[in-house]
């Protein structure tokens, strides 16, 4: 963080000790303005006659009532354009005591509508301007009497700007979040919907054919001693609806593939013991990565070493995806008690180089999905200093029974 960001941090923090300061400021360049007087009709110079004390009691409770401008600007600006009143009737036209008013006008116009501030702004130029105009000692063309319409009118359009443009970053940051709030809620709809489909069919094909295979076994055992050559008729439907319900099953998962995918699963589920392989392909495509791994070996049940090669997997495919051609990830595996524990960090981008335009994807949505079901734990997010950590536990024991992935 730079030192402006802090500054302006710690001024978001404590606002009030930001309004006192500001108040301290505009009374140091009034009471500095209040010794400037007019030297042969085009130049200045600093004045040895010092303000009336009226002046200075004018000049004080401007400022001071500026302490409180974000708490009750509207009663600020009563407050200011009063003493900027009396002053520009009764004091010493030299002490600039609106200059307390035009700021408590740009507060108005930064908090306020631009309603309001129409009202109020043209209220103040009016009533300032006429009355020193009017019933100032200087005469009604005076340009200390015109200063007081062009910075009046000036915090009051000051005030609107910054206004307008704190709504405009707001609407703007506001679009940017529903619209990520949409995407992810859209990916997960589009999930729900093609799991309620694929349980859909995967009922329809299944539940009949099983429903079958439970009544022929069960007459088979029946005749199986007195009538054999029944219990070979019903054994032989059986082995029938079995082979259709595993062929309509094998067609419904075959939707899910993509074109190139091989029709069929031709060896076992991947797992850790292949590590060493998967590291290998990414660094043949210009990855840095360094294995390092604490687990002694174990055997793990199909379905956890299953998963944790995936999400090693697809982590690695997002630090080749995103983080550059010159990007270091390092995996670790740690067996960890009665757990195992999947850690993939990467660097990030280089600094100066653009990340790449991609479409969204589900990658994190199944790595965890897969977690899970396995009632492990996943974590992903930015590392401290730059990069992204996927941080995965999965337990040795689980409930779930592996099944074949078919991918």
């Amino acid at each position: 963080m730079t030192a402006l960001a802090q500054a302006r941090h710690q001024l978001k923090a404590h606002p009030l000790a930001c309004d006192t300061g500001l108040a301290a400021g505009v009374l140091l360049c009034m009471l500095a303005g209040s010794f400037v007087a007019p030297h042969d009709g085009h130049r200045i110079s600093w004045s040895i006659h010092s303000p009336a004390p009226l002046s200075l009691l004018l000049m004080t409770v401007g400022a001071t009532a500026l302490v409180f401008r974000r708490i009750t600007p509207m009663t600020v600006l009563a407050v200011t354009g009063t003493v900027s009143l009396v002053e520009s009737v009764t004091g010493d036209p030299r002490a600039p005591v609106a200059m307390s008013a035009v700021i408590a006008l740009f507060t108005v116009a930064d908090r306020t509508d631009r309603s309001t501030t129409l009202r109020a702004g043209l209220l103040t130029m009016t009533v300032l301007t006429a009355a020193a105009m009017l019933a100032g000692p200087l005469p009604w063309y005076a340009q200390e009497n015109l200063g007081i319409l062009a910075w009046t009118g000036i915090g009051a359009t000051a005030g609107d700007a910054v206004r307008s443009r704190r709504a405009v970053v707001q609407a703007i940051r506001e679009r940017a979040e529903r619209a990520e709030r949409t995407r992810e809620e859209e990916a997960r709809r589009r999930v729900a919907e093609e799991r309620l489909r694929i349980a859909r069919d995967l009922h329809d094909v299944v539940a009949h054919h099983i429903a079958l295979v439970n009544v022929q076994a069960g007459v088979a055992a029946h005749v199986m001693d007195k009538r054999p050559d029944q219990a070979k008729e019903a054994l032989a439907h059986v082995r029938e609806a079995s082979r259709s319900a595993l062929n309509e099953l094998r067609a419904t998962v075959g939707l899910l593939r993509q074109s190139g995918d091989p029709e069929a699963p031709t060896e076992p589920a991947p797992g850790l013991d292949r590590l060493d392989e998967l590291a290998g392909t990414f660094r043949s495509a210009g990855l840095l990565v360094e294995v390092a791994r604490a687990d002694s070996g174990a055997k793990l049940p199909a379905a956890v070493d299953l998963a944790a090669y995936r999400v090693i997997q697809e982590a690695l495919t997002n630090v080749q995806r995103h983080a550059g051609v010159e990007a270091k990830a390092e995996v670790s595996v740690v067996r960890v008690g009665p757990h195992i524990e999947i850690t993939v960090l990467d660097g990030g981008r280089p600094e100066g180089e653009d990340a790449p335009v991609t479409g969204g994807g589900h990658g994190l949505l199944g790595m965890r999905e897969r977690v899970t079901a396995l009632r492990g734990t996943l974590t992903t997010g930015p590392r401290y200093g730059g990069g992204w950590r996927v941080h995965a536990i999965l337990p040795v024991k689980t409930r779930v029974h592996a099944v074949e992935d078919p991918a």
